[in-house]
């Protein structure tokens, strides 16, 4: 049977493992992500996801589906253990790439798709944490403009406000760094 992740957390609540197993495996890909995406390393990605599903067994009675879906809450509870980090670790670094490598045309422009893809990333990590939990949470992990909203504890228009700005942060991001190649 499906149950809802609700469902499941009532289950949890009352002790039940299995349904504890059950919305980790439902719910951890989403949450690791987020982490990893905040964060850019697979080490503190792992320690978050596992440090939220802590949190839901200790907390999980907080959770209140008027404010939003468990996904939601998971998320925001992953927000917290991922600006505590950045906060201790975070400094502007110049995003870095790689030269240009001779070789055949397919492995050339699979390089460079690589590369792009690379560049981006980097320039998403790179963000002030506030525009950078918008664009990934909106753009990465597809939640609306409502459901980051409620992760993030502040109103639409401000979700709204963030994503343009980083946006905007990461067109300069990488229009530099397409100038500076050119040059």
């Amino acid at each position: 049977m499906n149950e809802s992740d609700e469902t499941l957390l009532a289950r949890i609540l009352d002790g039940d493992e299995e349904a504890f197993a059950a919305l980790y495996r439902r719910r951890q890909g989403p949450v690791y992500r987020f982490a990893l995406h905040m964060t850019n390393r697979v080490a503190a990605a792992e320690d978050i996801t596992q440090e939220v599903f802590l949190a839901l067994l200790e907390n999980g009675h907080r959770f209140d589906s008027s404010r939003g879906n468990l996904l939601s809450f998971l998320y925001g509870i992953a927000r917290n253990h991922a600006l505590r980090r950045i906060e201790k670790s975070w400094r502007m670094e110049p995003v870095a790439f790689v030269d240009d490598q001779p070789g055949t045309e397919d492995l050339l422009n699979d390089l460079m798709r690589r590369e792009t893809v690379e560049q981006v990333r980097q320039a998403v990590v790179s963000l002030p944490p506030m525009y950078r939990e918008a664009v990934v949470l909106c753009y990465l992990e597809n939640l609306s403009y409502e459901e980051a909203a409620a992760v993030l504890e502040c109103p639409v228009g401000t979700v709204r406000s963030r994503l343009s700005r980083g946006r905007l942060i990461l067109a300069q991001k990488l229009i530099g760094h397409a100038v500076g190649n050119c040059l």
